[in-house]
């Protein structure tokens, strides 16, 4: 989106708002600064997810009950999309899922989605226009403001940046993401902008991606860094080198990685390949540029129409079976 008038203006005021919550930040956490996500860390496994829901459906002692029951009890991100949390709703779905973060002694992880063109028209095709984009954004953010306490954990817009060069949107992808963490940054939020994988993008153009958006936000700490895997199934130690790699071209920026589905690593497909497994648990890894792993995408929900799933986001039983085939016994 060009930068304009309007676009300047929503600027000026987020900048008010962040200096608003670095404040309260510094008073709810008792004058220390909010930790960084790292090894150890445990984000929320919400009662609301598909996960949940499917297992209370399903008649227990069944393979899709054992599944799903499975599923449900590991923290994992929770996706925020408008059709699913519009902007009159996402406040009042954050707050719940603060409310079970600190009942669990965890920290709220969500990935925002739902930009302008999202997907480009493929699988997951939908998202707001511009300005609605904007609101529905600085509704998250404020929301995520007044669940300061629980230290968010902010993924933003999977697949968007490693998909703007085939896209042919690279400058609207930037000012999108760059006013999108304007909206949404606060001193104890936590934000990584898509870092695409490892067998994507080159590493210095993924680098020169994330730089950019980095540079587009107004917001003063800006990025944390990126995130790798989501959605996707590669190696956790290829995504470690290739996080390293990126990193290495950025000044400072870290990463976290989605190990929710690469237990099996990779077929080189990534819309529901075959023989999939989960991965290691969120918060078992971690070094100087890796702040460690989350359950990012949600096993079980399908990736679209393809190899016999369901549309994008659905719950599919036969894939939550599969991917813990090896993690759960069914009687």
């Amino acid at each position: 989106m060009p930068t304009s008038r309007r676009t300047v203006s929503i600027f000026a005021v987020t900048g008010a708002v962040a200096v608003v919550a670095v404040v309260t930040a510094v008073v709810l956490l008792g004058g220390r600064p909010p930790e960084p996500p790292g090894r150890d860390t445990k984000i929320v496994a919400s009662a609301s997810s598909k996960a949940a829901d499917a297992a209370s459906r399903a008649p227990a002692g069944s393979a899709e009950h054992d599944a799903a029951h499975y599923l449900s009890d590991q923290p994992t991100a929770v996706w925020l999309t408008p059709e699913a949390d519009p902007v009159d709703v996402v406040g009042e779905r954050i707050a719940q899922l603060a409310t079970e973060a600190r009942a669990q002694s965890a920290r709220i992880a969500v990935v925002v989605y739902g930009l302008p063109e999202r997907d480009c028209g493929g699988q997951s095709a939908g998202g707001l226009d511009a300005d609605a984009y904007v609101e529905w954004t600085q509704a998250i953010g404020q929301a995520l403001r007044d669940a300061t306490d629980t230290s968010p954990i902010v993924i933003l817009e999977p697949d968007s940046l490693a998909l703007a060069p085939e896209c042919g949107n690279v400058p609207e992808r930037v000012a999108q993401l760059g006013a999108a963490v304007d909206a949404i940054g606060a001193e104890s939020t936590w934000i990584y902008v898509d870092g695409g994988h490892s067998d994507w993008l080159p590493a210095d153009e993924m680098a020169d991606l994330i730089e950019q958006v980095d540079r587009a936000a107004h917001y003063g700490r800006g990025i944390r860094g990126f995130a790798t895997n989501v959605s996707n199934f590669m190696p956790t130690s290829d995504e470690v080198a290739y996080a390293h790699d990126v990193a290495a071209r950025l000044d400072g920026l870290h990463a976290v990685i989605d190990t929710s589905r690469n237990g099996a690593g990779s077929n080189g497909e990534w819309c529901n390949p075959p023989g999939r497994l989960v991965g290691e648990p969120g918060g078992t890894i971690g070094d100087s540029v890796v702040d460690t792993n989350l359950w990012i995408k949600p096993p079980g929900e399908s990736d679209g129409e393809c190899n016999g799933g369901p549309a994008a986001g659905r719950w599919w039983d036969e894939a939550a079976i599969e991917l813990t085939q090896d993690v759960v016994v069914s009687d």
